[in-house]
């Protein structure tokens, strides 16, 4: 479509043009329903097989074992860093929390509310610019279950191995690269993303959790925050997001139709190796993260110097050419492009004759 523009924005990200189209097509009114998907009852047969629709295609996906529940909830990844510890947490034992950026740093500090908290391993004073290497790592064999964030979305860093935790269950912030590779899921106790990266719009957390961790809550937690609560009703104890989860369907449809994770991990690896290479080939941008830890959905780089005037001219005269959402964290600075899996190879492509042109005329 000639009025879309390359979105490289961290999220709410793009979403795949099919799933776009096939959503506007049945707004106004679902095949064969006569309503849209706004204004059906989150109790109707309708909606419910749209729900399984987004349940099955999420298990078929990521081959999730049968004793592991998938909820869609709300609240956003942030309501998770209290509601893990709040049942999975148990008495007398710490939480092992490997910190890596603003996201573990975030948890961290709920979850020290809950119960005390080990920090296994931490590259703070490095500004987070790598991740622990194994043996950095120092897990209590006493803990309740580790926490980590697979990718961080500010620092551009992402993990390409998962500690093993043995008996101990491991919880991973999966939001801004959920279903972007393979991933064997019975290492985690818990796995849980927002969706409005990978998964569709903002407003919908997916969850997968072990079943048998749900039981760990106590009866007193309130009943909205338990997951055993959203385990039983499968999602509809009240109403859910149902926009969101229809969107999310459609994803992991398109996700299928386009050959699934192999295929997706192998475009992803691709997409990020032309940026890169463009990026370490430069005289004029460089890339701050270790390159052994760098990600594959959020690529932070900078113009050599740190120039930060020269950044800001950048990412104005990006805006102007079409190419959005360049601006780095406002934490951190320089310049950042969100590559998700619905970010067309065409777009990176775009990106780096800019980046090439931009230098040429700036150095």
């Amino acid at each position: 479509m000639a009025n879309r523009i390359h979105n490289f924005s961290a999220g709410p990200a793009t979403l795949p043009l099919p799933v776009l189209e096939q959503a506007r097509d049945e707004l106004l009114s679902l095949p064969g329903i006569g309503m849209s998907v706004m204004e059906i009852s989150h109790r109707s047969r309708e909606f419910e097989a749209i729900l399984a629709r987004a349940e099955s295609g999420i298990r078929r996906v990521l081959n999730v074992p049968e004793n592991y529940a998938i909820l869609f909830l709300q609240g956003g990844a942030s309501l998770q860093f209290s509601m893990v510890p709040l049942n999975l947490a148990i008495e007398g034992k710490p939480v092992d929390l490997i910190q890596t950026g603003a996201w573990t740093q975030k948890a961290h500090k709920e979850i020290k509310k809950i119960c005390p908290v080990n920090i296994a391993a931490s590259t703070e004073s490095e500004n987070f610019m790598r991740l622990p290497t194994k043996e950095e790592i120092k897990l209590d064999p006493n803990a309740a279950f580790v926490y980590m964030c697979s990718n961080n979305t500010i620092f551009g860093t992402e993990w390409s191995w998962f500690p093993e935790t043995g008996n101990i269950p491991l919880v991973a912030d999966m939001s801004s690269d959920i279903l972007s590779r393979e991933l064997d899921v019975a290492k985690f106790g818990l796995i849980f993303a927002g969706a409005q990266k990978n998964l569709g719009p903002s407003g919908v957390t997916l969850v997968i959790i072990r079943k048998d961790l749900a039981e760990r809550a106590s009866d007193t937690l309130p009943t909205m925050l338990q997951y055993r609560t959203h385990i039983k009703e499968n999602s509809l104890y009240n109403t859910p997001p149902t926009f969101g989860i229809y969107i999310l369907a459609l994803v992991v449809e398109w996700l299928e139709k386009m050959g699934g994770l192999p295929v997706i991990q192998k475009r992803n690896q691709e997409k990020a190796a032309v940026l890169y290479n463009a990026i370490d080939s430069s005289d004029f941008f460089y890339c701050p993260v270790n390159k052994a830890d760098r990600s594959l959905m959020n690529v932070v780089f900078r113009i050599k110097g740190d120039n930060e005037e020269l950044e800001k001219k950048f990412v104005k005269e990006a805006e102007a050419a079409g190419l959005s959402g360049l601006k780095g964290h406002r934490s951190v600075g320089g310049l950042r492009a969100s590559i998700y899996n619905a970010c067309e190879p065409s777009s990176v492509q775009a990106l780096v004759d800019f980046m090439k042109d931009f230098a040429k005329k700036n150095s």
